[in-house]
């Protein structure tokens, strides 16, 4: 399948639930990465101006579970994040955060996912690391 009708696809998954609340949308894809970007908002701000970590890791594991779905290319099965680590580096209040998940293990039914959130300058936000479980859909 192209790389547009994926990111379509994977857009169309963020109507109605938390990811469109974030305004999170998937912008790219390559053979062995999945991106998504997030505006920086007061929305998403903690109380000091800043991008709020657990906003930041919502958009980790979005972006970290969708990309073991799409990169197994394997549509019988459902992936569920049960671990997320972050490190949280630099601090951001506007623009974008951009997510990249490439995998470092892509077992059957787990998975780990490395993420990193850059803002606009490319400067590395976070560091996030997720584990998942993928299961039948039945």
């Amino acid at each position: 399948m192209e790389k547009e009708k994926i990111l379509e696809i994977c857009n169309a998954m963020v109507k109605g639930n938390l990811m469109e609340t974030l305004e999170i949308e998937f912008v790219d894809l390559g053979e062995d990465f999945l991106s998504a970007r997030m505006p920086v908002t007061p929305k998403v701000h903690q109380i000091h101006g800043l991008l709020h970590g657990g906003a930041t890791v919502a958009l980790a594991e979005t972006v970290g579970s969708a990309a073991v779905s799409v990169l197994s290319q394997d549509p019988s099965i459902s992936t569920v994040g049960i671990e997320i680590s972050a490190n949280h580096l630099k601090s951001t209040s506007s623009g974008y955060v951009t997510a990249t998940a490439k995998p470092l293990h892509m077992g059957k039914t787990i998975q780990l996912i490395e993420i990193r959130v850059v803002d606009d300058q490319d400067n590395l936000i976070s560091h996030c690391k997720l584990s998942t479980f993928s299961l039948s859909k039945k």
